[in-house]
């Protein structure tokens, strides 16, 4: 079993930068961040690999968002510049063994952290 803690979420204008965290308690073999919107389904933002450390982006974040892992301390982040009012979800950080399919298919992972909100406002 693996816990998930999330922080570093918050308020924002357009144009902002915010840095989330999300801290593992365990070995994972991919750790991903994932946002959901009211109304809307979750959808994939990035993943890393954590012994390669191979990373993916969604389409919408590419060129803005960073995903990065510290291996000493089993802390995922997320570094998010550029930010945009259609950013604005609750963020919620994922993590899988190696008997996975597709990094942006949410079914795919086992443990999932209780998320922290970003708000992005114009």
């Amino acid at each position: 079993q693996v816990e998930l803690v999330e922080s570093g979420g918050g308020s924002v204008q357009a144009g902002g930068s915010l840095r989330l965290s999300c801290a593992a308690s365990g070995y994972t073999y991919c750790m991903s961040w994932f946002r959901q919107a009211p109304g809307k389904e979750r959808g994939a933002v990035a993943a890393i690999y954590t012994v390669s450390s191979r990373t993916s982006y969604g389409d919408s974040v590419k060129g803005r968002f960073t995903i990065s892992q510290d291996n000493a301390k089993n802390t995922l982040y997320l570094q998010m510049n550029s930010l945009k009012p259609e950013d604005t979800a609750m963020y919620y950080c994922a993590a899988r063994g190696p008997n996975g399919g597709r990094w942006s298919s949410p079914n795919e992972y086992k443990y999932w952290g209780q998320g922290t909100q970003v708000t992005v406002s114009s």
